[in-house]
């Protein structure tokens, strides 16, 4: 029973200590990312559902300030002024404009990709990688919520320079979705009207109206 007893208390001392060891380099994280004007990422983007027979990869690209984003993905535009969502389709010569309400969507905004770990999740340290001679760092986020589609994130940072490197979404329908970065620039010259819709631009296209 005392040996029973050691033992359990020390593995709630070991999880005790990553979760803080954990949380300290969240909030290294995202204080780094506040202190940033604006983000230039480069991305691939993976899905997979080996029971859906789903697989699929490809390149995207976003920038960021504050809540506001620009995101390019798929052939699709999705640009967010803080206020009105607009998604424009190219192919099919469409815009659909709604108000985006990111506290009731349990998927990762580009506006949260950096800093959604900070609430409704616990976590502690995982695996560390070494990629091109940087170490990269994971930690598994598992949602609170035990009604929440997310099984667990992975989330891998880069030990140096304190940057988000891999996103890992595990949801319980068995679809893994990949997030790879592969550029990081920050405080970059952006135009003032990056993050403002200009239906000029858009003449011919069919404007659907959300909400």
């Amino acid at each position: 029973m005392i040996k029973r007893i050691i033992l359990l208390l020390f593995v709630l001392c070991v999880t005790t200590i990553q979760a803080q060891s954990a949380k300290g380099l969240l909030d290294e994280v995202s204080t780094k990312v506040k202190n940033y004007n604006n983000i230039a990422i480069s991305f691939k983007y993976a899905i997979n559902n080996p029971a859906e027979s789903v697989s699929q990869e490809t390149r995207g690209d976003v920038t960021l300030k504050g809540n506001k984003y620009v995101l390019n993905l798929m052939g699709t535009e999705r640009m967010y002024d803080g206020k009105k969502l607009h998604v424009i389709i190219p192919e099919d010569e469409e815009i659909n404009i709604s108000t985006q309400n990111e506290g009731d969507d349990e998927g990762i905004t580009p506006s949260k990709m950096l800093t959604f770990y900070e609430e409704g999740y616990s976590y502690k340290m995982d695996i560390v990688q070494n990629v091109k001679g940087r170490k990269i760092q994971y930690v598994k986020l598992t949602p609170i919520d035990s009604k929440s589609d997310l099984k667990e994130i992975l989330l891998g940072i880069d030990k140096q320079t304190k940057h988000i490197y891999k996103l890992i979404q595990k949801q319980n329908n068995g679809t893994n979705i990949t997030i790879t970065v592969n550029s990081f620039k920050t405080n970059q010259p952006l135009s003032e009207t990056l993050f403002v819709f200009d239906k000029s631009k858009y003449e011919n296209y069919y404007i659907n109206r959300l909400d």
